[in-house]
């Protein structure tokens, strides 16, 4: 995580550690509880300025899914999301959608596209089978 010059922050790395060992997409107070277990003194406000500067170096991915709450997510390799509008879980997608779509946005002249984010909407699995 991060280049050599910048200072070694342990909060910082255990919010990298935490997002980067979650396949979910949590929020910040989530990853204030959990990074509260072993830094114990960690405010929610610590949290939110790590995740920024680690938004703005590239490391972690912020997204909204639609909703008033940011989620953050530590895997940042192009993948797609799937968000179950009935219970609000976000699932990764991993397909090559991306290199196909940035393939054929190299014919828009006017345009360059630098990456891609594709969001999936409808019910997850466990929603349909619990409706029926």
């Amino acid at each position: 995580m991060g280049n050599k010059t910048e200072r070694y922050s342990r909060q910082k790395e255990e919010i990298y550690r935490i997002l980067r060992n979650t396949n979910t997409h949590p929020v910040a107070e989530w990853i204030h509880k959990q990074a509260k277990r072993k830094i114990s003194r960690l405010s929610l406000g610590t949290v939110y300025r790590n995740l920024n500067h680690l938004c703005q170096k590239g490391e972690i991915k912020k997204f909204t899914f639609g909703t008033q709450l940011e989620h953050y997510e530590g895997n940042i390799k192009p993948h797609q999301h799937f968000v179950c509008k009935r219970c609000g879980r976000i699932f990764d997608f991993f397909l090559d959608v991306n290199e196909e779509i940035l393939a054929k946005t190299k014919k828009l002249r006017k345009f360059r596209v630098e990456e891609v984010e594709v969001e999936f909407r409808g019910t997850c699995f466990d929603c349909r089978m619990t409706s029926k």
